[in-house]
C-alpha cells in the first residue's frame, strides 16, 4: 500500500476476529518496529509479544476493556531508560524512541491488514506484575494485535493551518 494510503486508512480498532495472526506478518511487523529509529540509535526497547488465549482475565489487570484481550495477541512496549541516549539538559529520550518503534509497529500491522489500537491508559503496576517486568524496564504503550472485526468511522482531527507554523511560534 502507498505510503500517504497507509496512514489514512490506519485507525484503532475495538473489535478483533478471533483468527490467528500469520507468522510471517507477525515477524514483518517486528521487524519494522526493530527498524524504527532511535537516538543515537540505542534501540532501548523490548517488545513482548502476549498471546492472549488462556490470559484473558490477568490481562485485563492491565487494561480492562473485553475487545482488549479480543485479538489473539496483545504487543506492550517498553523502554529502558538506562539505556536512552539523553540529551544535555538532561531529557531522555526513552519515551520519544519507543513511541517511534511503535508506530512503525503499528504502521506495518495496518500494512499487513491487521489492526491495532495504541493503548497508553493502562495500570503500570499491574502490567510490571503480569510481565514481570525488571525494575529497570518501563511498560509504555500496548496495543491488541488481530485482523480487524469492525469498520473505521470518519477521523477527526485538527485542520493542518492549527498545528503547523513557520519560522517561530
Amino acid at each position: 500500500m502507498e505510503f500517504s494510503e497507509l496512514i489514512a486508512k490506519r485507525y484503532s480498532v475495538r473489535a478483533y476476529k478471533p483468527d490467528p495472526v500469520e507468522d510471517g506478518e507477525l515477524q514483518q511487523v517486528l521487524q519494522a518496529a526493530r527498524l524504527a529509529p532511535t537516538a543515537a540509535n540505542r534501540q532501548p526497547f523490548q517488545i513482548i509479544v502476549i498471546h492472549t488465549a488462556g490470559r484473558e482475565a490477568e490481562l485485563k489487570r492491565i487494561y480492562n476493556s473485553d475487545w482488549f484481550v479480543q485479538a489473539p495477541l496483545v504487543i506492550c512496549a517498553c523502554g529502558i531508560p538506562a539505556q536512552s541516549w539523553v540529551r544535555k539538559d538532561g531529557r531522555n529520550y526513552n519515551d520519544v524512541d519507543v513511541a517511534i518503534a511503535m508506530d512503525h509497529l503499528i504502521l506495518a500491522a495496518a500494512n499487513v491488514g491487521l489492526g491495532t489500537c495504541w493503548i497508553a491508559a493502562f495500570d503500570a503496576t499491574a502490567a510490571r506484575r503480569v510481565l514481570h517486568l525488571p525494575d529497570d524496564v518501563e511498560p509504555i504503550a500496548f496495543t491488541p494485535l488481530g485482523y480487524p472485526a469492525d469498520q473505521p468511522g470518519p477521523k477527526k482531527r485538527k485542520l493542518l493551518f492549527e498545528l503547523v507554523r513557520y519560522e517561530r511560534w
